[in-house]
């Protein structure tokens, strides 16, 4: 190929002999990081929705820190890629990026920056020097030469903007936020995404939101997703995390899950970076965040929100600053149970409406007035007068662990009719906070056992779990799948308490319906309960009695469990010769 020869795309060289389209403008999306490239698919596709004439493709630059996994994203999304060096030979029409941090090749087309968040909210290091830049913002030279437009949420940003980099003065292009909106149109389904997440019906969702750094939630408080399980009883509650794509581009998704191991054991789910944070954070009940986009986001949304850590490279003046002065602050190491229900209860859902007023400019339009803009810029008349559909936000996938793992309090009313239970996952429990139950108003607030007021402690694990230790010491053994037919139990049950000798009593569901329970000495116990057939619940009311020197024989007991009561009946079958006393 003669190097005067243009190269013509998305087919190459002398392209009008071997498309199959015929594009009248190129345009070229510049890839820099999984976050400016995820937020250009997540937009673009609406934008040129139907439309022929533009002939789209994709040039990788490689040279950001954060630039690892970009490559495998454009081939997952089907994206016709070029190499960066080759972006002049395109002669394009149009560069879109979302990374302001792009080297621009010479010539004359525009370069349309779209934010990777909201708005220019924080300092971050410039990988052109050693020093500090506003993020999002072009360099100065970019911004002389008349081909930038930067994309803006809201009014105030063009005049910030105008105060730090007065050479921006009429590049911005006020065009709203088109992932807020998406959110927006997605809020109804918040239940829906619950669901589709794992998230049991009547359990609240905690979202971990981590944007990227040393002052991040994650950088500041690794641990604090181990701490926040080990707080939260875990028939009320489950715990995600959203953590910022320059954290799995620097390090990698084998370290982020080797530190977070401890957590992810208890059920954390770990929300995919690309695109399924949108839905989880609909989802959310709550939303534990830091300074980064996906907090603000949250906030706007109308969820409670509460700051694990606030980085002091958040931008004076901005929504984000104001919602570092207006969200209440996390003890991490006091009552943490405490502070998200109290969250949950005292929380009105327009708290921060102030806050998102400032931050996005009217709502529900920014897809438009992005299209317009676009096509402007490309000098082509948009294709329809309607504006882009407004799309529900995809069902997430569930990603959290099945917890196999449990501490277990439970209080038997003096009367021995009631039993309440609360559980947590047993591989966070050094995570304790150390100032938890100092407030004796706490059901759970002691953990010791004290049989005069009938609590008591106990560990219940699953078969399943891979932790030996764990299941050597476990008072409770649980089948990990329910037992064809009580012959099948019963046989079970033998088994397991023959293999774990410091096991009181072993538990397993029936296919059928209903529990059966071995003591050590040998009594079956049928446990028939109003709630899920689940083994743990019915084993923790069988320990709890029996410890408590309770009948176990035709007695109905309420089960206090999460937000919820079940009557278990409890009846004794007949001694199995082959489970004698030791």
């Amino acid at each position: 190929m003669r190097a005067s020869q243009p190269l013509r795309f998305p087919v190459g060289a002398d392209a009008g002999r071997w498309s199959t389209f015929h594009g009248e403008k190129t345009l070229v999306v510049a890839a820099r990081t999984v976050t400016s490239t995820v937020r250009v698919l997540e937009c673009l596709p609406a934008l040129l929705r139907g439309d022929a004439r533009v002939a789209v493709v994709f040039a990788h630059d490689p040279t950001s820190a954060f630039s690892d996994g970009v490559l495998e994203l454009l081939h997952d999304a089907g994206c016709r890629i070029i190499p960066w060096a080759q972006v002049r030979q395109a002669e394009p029409d149009l560069i879109l990026t979302a990374s302001e941090n792009v080297d621009v090749p010479e010539g004359h087309c525009p370069v349309l920056v779209l934010p990777h968040g909201i708005g220019f909210q924080k300092r971050v290091p410039d990988s052109r020097g050693p020093r500090d830049r506003l993020s999002g913002v072009v360099p100065d030279s970019l911004l002389e030469s008349g081909r930038a437009w930067l994309a803006i949420s809201h009014p105030s940003q063009r005049e910030q903007l105008l105060s730090s980099h007065p050479k921006a003065a009429g590049r911005t292009l006020l065009v709203g936020d088109p992932c807020y909106d998406e959110l927006l149109v997605s809020a109804g389904r918040a239940e829906s995404y619950r669901q589709a997440l794992g998230v049991p019906a009547g359990h609240r969702l905690v979202v971990l939101s981590s944007t990227w750094g040393r002052t991040s939630l994650i950088g500041q408080d690794p641990d604090l997703a181990a701490r926040v399980l080990a707080a939260l009883p875990y028939d009320e509650f489950r715990v995600a995390a959203i953590v910022h794509p320059n954290v799995w581009s620097g390090h990698g998704s084998w370290q982020i899950r080797t530190l977070l191991a401890p957590a992810l054991e208890a059920g954390l789910m770990l929300i995919p970076h690309i695109h399924a944070w949108r839905p989880a954070l609909v989802a959310a009940d709550v939303v534990v965040g830091d300074h980064g986009s996906v907090t603000l986001y949250g906030a706007a949304l109308g969820k409670p929100v509460l700051l694990g850590t606030f980085g002091s490279e958040a931008v004076d003046g901005t929504a984000a600053a104001e919602l570092g002065r207006a969200a209440p602050r996390l003890n991490a190491h006091g009552d943490v149970r405490e502070q998200i229900t109290s969250a949950l209860a005292e929380h009105a859902p327009d708290r921060f409406a102030a806050i998102a007023a400032g931050a996005f400019d009217r709502p529900g339009q920014a897809l438009a007035r992005l299209r317009t803009a676009l096509y402007h810029l490309l000098d082509l008349t948009e294709p329809m007068p309607a504006p882009p559909p407004a799309l529900y936000l995809g069902e997430p996938e569930a990603t959290g662990a099945e917890v196999t793992a449990w501490t277990v309090i439970s209080t038997v009313s003096p009367s021995a009719d009631t039993v309440t239970v609360r559980r947590r996952p047993a591989t966070v429990a050094p995570y304790r906070g150390t100032n938890e139950g100092v407030n004796s108003q706490n059901e759970d607030a002691d953990e010791d056992e004290d049989e005069t007021v009938g609590r008591f402690r106990h560990l219940a694990c699953d078969e399943r779990e891979r932790d030996r230790r764990l299941l050597e010491s476990a008072s409770v053994l649980l089948g990990g799948a329910p037992a064809p037919s009580s012959t099948a139990a019963l046989r079970w049950i033998e088994d397991a308490l023959a293999s774990l000798p410091g096991c009181r009593l072993a538990a397993t569901a029936l296919t059928g319906g209903g529990c059966l329970v071995g003591l050590r000495d040998g009594r079956i116990v049928e446990a028939s309960t109003t709630g899920p057939a689940a083994p743990g619940p019915a084993a923790a009311v069988v320990y709890s009695l029996l410890r408590a020197a309770a009948p176990l024989d035709g007695v109905l007991v309420t089960l206090r469990i999460g937000t919820r009561d079940e009557d278990v009946a409890l009846r004794l079958r007949a001694p199995s010769p082959a489970l004698g006393a030791d």
